[in-house]
């Protein structure tokens, strides 16, 4: 008999004193190749991985919800007009998101996800825009959702959504063990190869 509780999902807005977590989701969307060394945090000084987070929130149009598992942060998903490697032009967003490793596979980076769009949608924008490694396998799951393929790079593909209404996008991201493996260990896929970073 199974005794474990079920853990509470909550997703919110995030508040400004936990804007400081965001350099952490940052390290986590960074794609992993499970033939490589782990990349060492210090990546994230980078210029072009940073934009994803330097002064987050003093934006406009920068957006990020939280999810909580039993109160706790565990998850965040953001965007940001035209940042960094997933730039389509400075008016369309770019997001990432990530989830702590251990609450990765539960359905909850396809919630996050569904969230954002939502808010997205809500805030007026026709488009959101992203960058994915060409050997991450998250790449199918995001044409499944609809983002397609506007530029094929060296390492990385840039990948542009059209926004939907949101009973559609619902129905989209309705198969969640799915769409969480993707946003599970990629989530930020959103990034491109640390090789291009580093230059």
């Amino acid at each position: 008999m199974n005794n474990r509780k079920a853990i509470e999902i909550v997703i919110r807005e995030i508040r400004s004193h936990e804007i400081p977590l965001l350099t952490d989701f940052l390290y986590e969307a960074i794609f992993q190749p499970a033939n490589k060394p782990e990349i060492p945090r210090t990546v994230l000084q980078e210029p072009m991985i940073w934009a994803y987070v330097d002064r987050f929130g003093t934006r406009p149009e920068d957006f990020c919800l939280v999810a909580l598992a039993d109160g706790v942060i565990v998850g965040a998903a953001w965007s940001r007009n035209g940042c960094s490697y997933g730039k389509v032009d400075d008016t369309t967003p770019e997001l990432a998101i990530s989830l702590y490793p251990e609450y990765r596979n539960k359905g909850i980076g396809s919630r996050l996800l569904a969230s954002l769009l939502e808010t997205l949608i809500e805030k007026g924008f026709g488009k959101v825009s992203l960058s994915v490694d060409k050997t991450n396998y998250a790449v199918k799951m995001y044409r499944k959702l609809g983002f397609e393929i506007i530029s094929e790079r060296e390492h990385d593909y840039l990948m542009i959504k059209t926004l939907l209404y949101q009973s559609q996008l619902r129905s989209e991201c309705r198969e969640e063990e799915q769409c969480d493996q993707a946003h599970g260990e990629v989530c930020g896929a959103y990034l491109a190869p640390v090789e291009d970073a580093e230059k």
